[in-house]
């Protein structure tokens, strides 16, 4: 039979580690690890990610509300253009505009100007430059738009202009061309008024 010999459990006697050498045996199995590389990834790429994707979004609603205010121009420029609106005032057109246009836009901010030349101008005497906005302390438009809409054979230009809010400024992402943020959208059509 053999004999065991009962060695009593002793360890090695051991010097105690450094900080620095606690420190590099943590960070070397840090780096051996695994488990979160993907987690670490997506951290990475998310945020450019996300803000790539907002601006698109932002990007699409501002050409799309650019084209919805294009076409209600034009549906409200006919009404000047057949003569139905000779005896309006600026708010009952601004009420026929309003009728036009979708949830993207708020009635209150649209600005509408519509100017008459006459039946003796020419169309390139017709002036369709965008319109210098001036803004009170808060931010809010106070320019005076006029409402001519003329009579038959008169030249007449319509311009409907919105402020679009702009988002993503501080991402250094800016669609704005005003100098309090926002973007303005424009719309313009010009036209001879039918003979009555």
């Amino acid at each position: 039979m053999a004999a065991f010999s009962a060695r009593p459990n002793i360890r090695p006697m051991t010097r105690p580690m450094s900080l620095a050498a606690k420190l590099t045996r943590v960070a070397g199995r840090f780096g051996r690890r695994r488990d979160g590389a993907v987690a670490v990834e997506f951290a990475l790429i998310a945020i450019p990610f996300f803000l790539i994707v907002m601006a698109t979004v932002q990007t699409v609603i501002v050409y799309m509300a650019q084209q919805e205010l294009e076409t209600v121009t034009e549906q409200a420029s006919r009404y000047i253009l057949t003569n139905q609106a000779t005896n309006d005032t600026q708010a009952q057109f601004a009420t026929t505009v309003c009728q036009q246009v979708s949830a993207l836009f708020n009635c209150n901010n649209l600005m509408i100007n519509v100017q008459n030349y006459g039946t003796g101008t020419s169309f390139s005497g017709a002036s369709t430059a965008a319109p210098t906005l001036t803004f009170n302390s808060s931010g809010q438009v106070t320019n005076t738009w006029t409402f001519s809409p003329g009579s038959n054979g008169d030249i007449v230009v319509v311009q409907v202009m919105y402020q679009w809010p702009i988002y993503l400024q501080p991402f250094s992402f800016n669609l704005s061309n005003l100098s309090n943020g926002n973007r303005l959208l424009m719309a313009t059509a010009v036209f001879r008024n039918e003979p009555l």
